[in-house]
């Protein structure tokens, strides 16, 4: 037992080891994502795999996956387990479809946003995410031409 506690961190050497700030790591321990044990004066103390868990965590942020779908991918894996190489390789395919579709919308956003000269809005002829008489409201929120859920009516 002794031994296991000596290789444990701090929510500070976590901190420092992972880059991560030491409230964000309070953050991802209140969602779920890493877990410590209190010691009898209360102070955090984290397995020296939550370096890797963070180090996940961080990854799949970066790339655009939400904290959420990270939760849930990362609640898949045996309890107290660290993601292994294999767990990122199933993990990161199933994402792809979704960082594709994000891809796709931001590649249009880009190329429709070279003529967009902001609104108050001086080129309405033509501009790319122009919606006269509201006709994308029935269609539901957000921003259905940018989606590319939009369909205009004749």
């Amino acid at each position: 037992m002794r031994r296991s506690r000596a290789r444990e961190l701090s929510v500070g050497q976590l901190a420092e080891r992972s880059g991560v700030a030491v409230s964000a790591l309070h953050f991802y321990e209140s969602k779920g994502l890493i877990s410590s044990r209190r010691t009898s004066g209360n102070q955090r103390r984290y397995p020296r795999d939550t370096l890797r868990r963070v180090a996940f965590i961080k990854v799949s942020q970066r790339v655009g996956i939400p904290l959420k779908t990270i939760r849930e991918a990362l609640g898949r894996l045996p309890e107290e387990r660290t993601p292994t190489r294999a767990d990122w390789a199933r993990l990161s395919a199933g994402w792809r479809e979704e960082l594709d579709t994000r891809i796709d919308q931001l590649t249009k956003l880009r190329d429709d946003l070279s003529d967009c000269i902001g609104c108050g809005c001086l080129s309405l002829s033509s501009c790319m995410l122009r919606n006269p008489y509201d006709v994308y409201a029935e269609q539901g929120p957000g921003p259905r031409r940018l989606l590319g859920t939009g369909k205009a009516r004749s």
